[in-house]
């Protein structure tokens, strides 16, 4: 059973319903510790003075910040006193329209159960409501010593809690792009060119056909290690397409993409869209197609098809001893 990250209640109106908070993503990155090369022996850090080189103990550690050349120091027991309460309710002030909240602002999830089977039935009204008029509920509580804005949604059978950023947390786009040159607009032909592909390319979102290849290559490379092996090397990014390139890699790209929307079948007829992404991954280390790990699904069944193809069916056939 997952453990409770927070205990309290949500409000609205008159209603209170006692839940609990829990985090509905988890992090799959693969941990290193930092040794000596050569040696088995950790690298441990230590807190020391810079202008001394001694080792400071915890207790003499104060937090600061620089202010006209000197320095502004904090105790831990100042910080405290102005902290916000160790919040329990979670009190939503105003419902909005859950399309109008820019996903920009959004920060992490996790889910609000109730906590007990009696306060199921108000836990689903809310559900309910929020799923049949498209709103959420818009909170701020605080977790751990920080407050937090937060948008409290349906997602299908639980409600959701997504913390979000506050409105002068979140850059202006402008400061990035800047002004942009005039030939940076698209002309007619190469607009509907690349109308053509995202519509050829258009599919049910699926979350399970994408993976973290790259964690799934960091487990292999130390699995290869431990059994005495090598793992090859990630092919090289793509190059970015020149200007002067862009029709034509357009007009490529709307090809295969149009080559691409049959289904994809192995020698023997066998057809790949009926594989899951885990039996392609599988398929694709048999036939040690290259790059696999970086592939989409699209890009797989085609390597597939075109390995399946090109390798031969019949085994060696030996020589007679002479």
């Amino acid at each position: 059973m997952p453990r409770k990250i927070w205990t309290g209640s949500i409000n609205f109106g008159l209603v209170t319903i006692p839940v609990g908070l829990y985090a509905a993503t988890e992090d799959h990155t693969v941990q290193f510790h930092q040794y000596q090369r050569g040696t088995t022996d950790r690298i441990r850090y230590k807190r020391v003075n810079e202008r001394t080189g001694e080792e400071v103990g915890y207790d003499d550690i104060v937090k600061g910040r620089e202010h006209d050349g000197g320095v502004i120091t904090v105790e831990q027991s100042e910080l405290d006193e102005i902290a916000p309460g160790r919040s329990r309710t979670i009190d939503i002030t105003t419902f909005v329209d859950l399309a109008e909240i820019d996903p920009v602002h959004f920060q992490k999830t996790y889910w609000l159960a109730p906590n007990s089977r009696e306060h199921f039935r108000p836990y689903n009204l809310l559900r309910r409501a929020m799923q049949d008029t498209g709103r959420a509920g818009i909170a701020t509580f605080v977790l751990r010593g920080k407050q937090y804005l937060t948008a409290v949604r349906a997602d299908t059978d639980v409600l959701a809690l997504n913390t979000l950023y506050f409105a002068d947390e979140i850059r202006d786009p402008a400061d990035i792009i800047g002004d942009q040159p005039e030939q940076a607009a698209p002309s007619e032909k190469e607009l509907q060119m690349a109308t053509t592909i995202i519509e050829s390319m258009s599919g049910p979102w699926d979350p399970e056909e994408y993976e973290d290849t790259y964690t799934a290559r960091v487990e292999e490379l130390l699995a290869e290690k431990a059994r005495g092996g090598e793992v090859a090397a990630a092919e090289a990014p793509p190059q970015p397409t020149d200007v002067i390139d862009l029709t034509e890699a357009l007009r490529r790209s709307v090809d295969e993409a149009r080559r691409g929307r049959g289904p994809r079948k192995a020698s023997g007829g066998a057809d790949l869209s009926d594989l899951s992404k885990h039996e392609l991954d599988d398929r694709a280390k048999e036939l040690g197609i290259k790059g696999r790990s970086k592939m989409k699904r699209a890009d797989l069944e085609r390597a597939i098809a075109d390995a399946t193809t090109e390798k031969p069916t019949g085994g060696r056939r030996r020589e007679k001893a002479s």
